[in-house]
């Protein structure tokens, strides 16, 4: 393992990913840019698995995750949480909810939901009165106005009713949705910091108003440029984005702190995970993460397309 400074602070971070496939370039930037974030301010770096939504996700996925994670020498403190073992908190969090009267249900279709740019809180004036299956809705307050400051974008700022709406925090099949149950695991976890791609950046003022309602200490935010194909589309299983080779694991991590900005000297790209990261942490500096909001996967260089204003989100 790396030989890192001993974990003498309170700051605890993250690396949440989706088991849909197998790590990728893009996924594997988030993981190094966290890790990097939290041992060097000597805290905490854990893992959490969501796998939240079963029809999305693939067979095997976890395990494979996990073992690309070993393999980069990127080794996490604490047991792995799963999403899947959580349902009883996250339930617990909703009653929470439900008893200061702050939800709703909604049995509004997909249809109707797409014609508007934010849900006009129909079903919150007039109830549902069938017993078809129903959403859970969060009744937002008045001014719900949110800002934060991101640690690589900038100020950022998003009027909540405005631009989405009372929203959805259980989903009409039941499963529990990712807005709420992420709350609960990072309130439940102690999470201080959260290093993750821009394209969640939308589900961030949503995520702190919750924070707010369960008056728990909300994280400090940083949302990192995400690498894109050659057509400008996020890597993903549905892009078909290549999975990394666990065999250039050395050449991934490299080819990772590059795009991040670290500019790794040449020399150093065979070299051992271990000393790679050793040389990221002792090197790592937010300031250096490119300002923008896609990475082509063979380029460092920025894309032209820049954001200082909430405005990307693969959440609903």
């Amino acid at each position: 393992m790396p030989k890192l400074p001993p974990q003498t602070s309170t700051y605890v971070g993250r690396f949440a990913p989706s088991p849909t496939g197998q790590l990728h370039q893009g996924s594997l930037l988030t993981a190094v840019a966290s890790y990097l974030d939290a041992r060097q301010a000597q805290g905490q770096w854990l893992v959490r698995m969501e796998d939240l939504d079963p029809p999305r996700e693939q067979a095997g996925a976890a395990d494979a995750i996990l073992q690309s994670l070993e393999a980069h020498s990127l080794h996490w403190d604490q047991s792995v949480v799963y999403q899947s073992q959580r349902q009883s908190a996250y339930q617990e969090r909703l009653h929470q909810l439900e008893n200061q009267n702050l939800c709703y249900p909604c049995d509004c279709n997909r249809q109707r939901l797409k014609s508007m740019p934010a849900y006009d809180g129909k079903c919150r004036r007039v109830p549902p009165r069938n017993s078809l299956p129903v959403a859970t809705r969060l009744a937002l307050a008045v001014d719900s106005d949110v800002s934060f400051e991101d640690l690589f974008q900038s100020h950022q700022r998003q009027q909540l009713n405005d631009e989405v709406g009372d929203f959805v925090i259980r989903r009409k099949d039941g499963l529990f949705a990712y807005q709420l149950a992420v709350v609960a695991d990072d309130i439940d976890q102690g999470i201080t910091h959260v290093i993750r791609g821009i394209d969640l950046i939308d589900s961030t003022a949503r995520q702190i108003y919750l924070f707010q309602l369960f008056q728990a200490s909300t994280p400090i935010y940083g949302h990192l440029p995400i690498v894109v194909n050659e057509q400008g589309q996020k890597l993903s299983k549905q892009t078909f984005a290549a999975p990394l080779s666990n065999s250039d694991a050395s050449k991934n991590l490299w080819q990772a702190m590059q795009r991040l900005g670290l500019e790794p000297p040449k020399h150093i790209e065979n070299d051992s995970c271990e000393h790679l990261l050793e040389w990221g942490v002792r090197h790592w500096r937010r300031g250096l993460v490119p300002k923008c909001t896609q990475i082509m996967p063979s380029s460092t260089s920025q894309s032209p397309n820049t954001t200082n204003d909430i405005g990307i989100d693969t959440e609903t």
